[in-house]
């Protein structure tokens, strides 16, 4: 039983780490230049905007709450899950590119597929206790904002044509990409908070924490 816990718990990491800065960042980038390339240099600015905006607002919260103790205790919220918000902004939009060019059933289903892979990502985050359900939906609301904003946007355009050898190499990158040593964007984040707030120490360890 526990064997098949432990190898439960490496599974669920697994998924939780498709979140993770590291992968989406350059996943979020990918998109951008994809929309470069097929020359729709207003939706690259769009998308870039939406995504910038969503990540400002998770940074924010992060650098309140480590630099002045900011959130609300009765919901167990700290800030924003930027797990949350990375994923729900990046991948639904990144299948609808994907599978643009396919029937419109194939598509409406592969960007629901994208959302619930995103529900099962915030499911696996409070699971393993890395986040409160507050932060999560929280996370997962600003990246929904990013993403459908961005497809019901994009979807009155004509079909984007992407060079046949673009997209596997994007897709290449992206793979290896996701096994590089995760982005110190904490580390920044607490030197942020820090600087600003005056402070020598986060807020929860000023606690004892």
């Amino acid at each position: 039983m526990n064997h098949a816990l432990h190898h439960t718990m490496i599974s669920w990491k697994a998924i939780v780490y498709v979140g993770n800065v590291s992968v989406m960042l350059p996943a979020a980038a990918a998109i951008a230049v994809w929309l470069v390339a097929g020359r729709l240099w207003k939706m690259a600015l769009l998308w870039s905007l939406l995504f910038t905006v969503g990540l400002g607002l998770v940074a924010a919260s992060k650098t309140y709450f480590i630099g002045w103790g900011t959130g609300f205790r009765s919901l167990d919220f700290k800030a924003l899950s930027g797990h949350a918000m990375l994923t729900t902004a990046v991948f639904p939009v990144m299948i609808y590119l994907l599978l643009q060019r396919f029937a419109p059933v194939v598509l409406t289903c592969g960007t629901l597929f994208g959302l619930l892979f995103v529900g099962l990502v915030g499911i696996c985050l409070v699971v393993l206790d890395f986040h409160s359900i507050a932060e999560v939906v929280g996370g997962c609301a600003i990246g929904g904002v990013v993403s459908l904003s961005f497809i019901r946007i994009y979807g009155t355009l004509p079909t984007l044509r992407l060079n046949r050898l673009q997209l596997p190499c994007s897709l290449l990158v992206f793979m290896v990409v996701s096994y590089a040593k995760p982005a110190a964007m904490e580390h920044w984040t607490t030197g942020v908070a820090l600087r600003l707030s005056g402070h020598d120490r986060p807020y929860s360890l000023r606690l004892g924490n």
